[in-house]
């Protein structure tokens, strides 16, 4: 079937219907369009969600955790989604949407010439129907004028009044009538034989030719949408093995997180090291003797002659002086760039050995790379000397040198680093309670002093000791206002005092006399504590204490409370649970 025969009298619905075609392509084109956008913006979306989500430099240590492997793994994933997304929206727009603009195109300009061609076959045929009918009205008035003609010669005939010559003239009008109508009907005969002519071949021959073709541009558009729609799913269908290669990755991500081996890592990142505190000793006040007295007198004579408190707590006799900007101070151990000490031993004992050992392991690296290059280096050397013209050796030594440098200050730099790991092994177990961390004790001899952010330090070490710059201003001045007092916190029996120590750079003490501290302000607790450490008391939920010693950086703020039994209880609470009110 073809519209040729079939709708040989449809001419304008056919144009009509051919349009809406093109402009269901068209609507087609605009909506893979639409689509090609949305998967470009879904595209360029998850790419910067992945980059709003890909972990920070500070959260680099967390990456240890399975957890947050896997979801950099999702993220990796994601990523790649990302850029199956854009290659689905290059090939839409190279596949598709270029095919659907060149067809488009092609059918318009052949829609174009079948419809001009249609319109001249539509004015040829109304122009020899038009001829045909002038012809047809010229013989109907030739043949009405013959016979009038013909029945005025008849009556003129019949009339014996006019003369022969007046028949006569009628006769030849009657004979020239008769002419003119049989050339009218002959032209007439002449212009219907060439209408019915062309109007056969017009629908049975020229116009089914124009019908046809516009039936197979209308085919070929129907054919190109149905490719197309199959291009675009096809497009998908090439992507769609790596999608799914993604989706698996992120299955295995999910299922690479491991529970326990988390919890682990959350141990070893947070052990201390310490011990907890063993059992409190029962005391039996009715069996105390003049040997416990004696005892007790001694360990108060000790404490209030060789122990200080750091920091500045309360009155100015138990004040630590550390000189105008702490340029009379010791820094003895200086700070990393994120505040730790250089020897870590601000940090408990098992973490400290951990970035210890991570610390030698970084230098090790480090070595190894500088020997490279310093072997690189050397043989580059060699080859300008063997030969001149590649290169001046000069150059080469003053590189040389500093690397050199550079491998003995590593070298340096891992030898102090074994040291403090070897101290860090020696080091015992202490007990972790507040009372344990801010007594200044007196192990072998040696004082050991609390930093303020809660470990220890011995003072009396000798393998890397070297004193700072300010160390010889020490023996300067011994007034309060230069921030060096005097102090005899040095060792057991040791007539040197503080003036030993401020030649060695070590922070000053006043001697602390044993007398209630004056409070530095108040307190009031914002969540109960129960007591469960030395040194640590309770405290309810609501209530006033005075503050008596501030947090040192430990996070225990000691505070006293006033009772009638005793007179006061002080003691150790945690910073986090009081909200603390200073004097001015």
């Amino acid at each position: 079937m073809s519209w040729g025969t079939e709708l040989w009298d449809q001419y304008d619905n056919l144009a009509i219907h051919t349009n809406k075609g093109i402009e269901f392509l068209d609507k087609y084109a605009n909506f893979i369009r639409d689509r090609l956008t949305i998967e470009t913006e879904y595209a360029a979306k998850l790419r910067r969600l992945v980059k709003n989500y890909q972990p920070k430099k500070k959260e680099e240590e967390d990456n240890e955790f399975t957890s947050w492997q896997a979801f950099r793994k999702v993220l990796n994933e994601i990523s790649d989604l990302a850029g199956q997304r854009e290659v689905v929206a290059e090939s839409l727009q190279l596949q598709i949407i270029q095919g659907i603009s060149l067809l488009s195109k092609t059918l318009r300009e052949e829609r174009k010439k079948c419809l001009a061609n249609g319109t001249y076959l539509h004015q040829n045929l109304t122009t020899q129907l038009a001829a045909l009918e002038r012809a047809k009205r010229n013989y109907e008035k030739a043949y009405r004028d013959s016979e009038k003609a013909v029945e005025n010669y008849k009556k003129a005939d019949m009339d014996l009044n006019l003369s022969r010559a007046e028949v006569e003239r009628y006769k030849n009008i009657m004979t020239a009538k008769i002419q003119q109508s049989d050339d009218a009907k002959n032209e007439y005969a002449n212009q219907l034989q060439k209408s019915n002519n062309l109007q056969q071949q017009h629908y049975h021959e020229l116009l089914p030719e124009v019908f046809n073709r516009l039936q197979e541009l209308d085919e070929k558009r129907t054919r190109g949408i149905r490719e197309f729609i199959i291009g675009a799913a096809d497009v998908e269908s090439s992507v769609a093995p790596i999608i799914a290669r993604c989706l698996e990755g992120m299955v295995k991500a999910g299922e690479s997180i491991n529970e326990k081996e988390d919890s682990y890592k959350v141990i070893e990142r947070y052990q201390s090291g310490f011990t907890p505190p063993g059992d409190i000793p029962f005391e039996d006040l009715s069996k105390m003797d003049t040997l416990d007295t004696s005892q007790e007198s001694h360990y108060n004579h000790v404490q209030s002659s060789h122990l200080t408190v750091k920091g500045t707590i309360s009155a100015n006799k138990i004040k630590k002086r550390v000189g105008i900007f702490n340029i009379f101070g010791s820094n003895k151990n200086s700070l990393t760039a994120d505040g730790q000490k250089e020897d870590f031993s601000d940090l408990p004992p098992n973490q400290r050995r951990k970035k210890l050992q991570a610390k030698i392991a970084e230098l090790q690296q480090k070595i190894q790379q500088e020997t490279a290059a310093r072997d690189g280096l050397m043989k580059m050397k060699v080859v300008y000397e063997a030969n001149s013209s590649l290169g001046n050796p000069m150059t080469v030594e003053g590189q040389l040198n500093e690397s050199e440098h550079k491998l003995e200050k590593l070298k340096m730099d891992l030898k102090k680093y074994q040291g403090y790991l070897e101290k860090a092994n020696q080091i015992p177990i202490a007990n972790n309670s507040p009372q344990a961390n801010r007594t200044h004790s007196m192990n072998n001899g040696h004082r050991s002093s609390r930093h303020s952010n809660g470990s220890t330090e011995d003072n009396n070490y000798d393998g890397d000791f070297q004193p700072d710059d300010a160390g010889s201003l020490s023996s300067s001045s011994a007034s309060p206002e230069s921030g060096l007092g005097t102090s005899h916190t040095s060792l057991p029996g040791s007539a040197h005092g503080s003036t030993h120590e401020n030649a060695m750079g070590e922070d000053a003490y006043y001697e602390t006399e044993m007398e209630p501290l004056q409070p530095l302000g108040t307190c009031r607790a914002l969540y109960p504590f129960e007591a469960t450490s030395e040194g640590s008391i309770p405290m309810n939920e609501g209530e006033e204490l005075q503050v008596i010693e501030i947090d040192q950086g430990d996070g225990w703020t000691r505070v006293r409370r006033i009772n009638n039994t005793n007179g006061w209880d002080e003691g150790f609470v945690p910073t986090s649970y009081i909200e603390c009110t200073l004097y001015a």
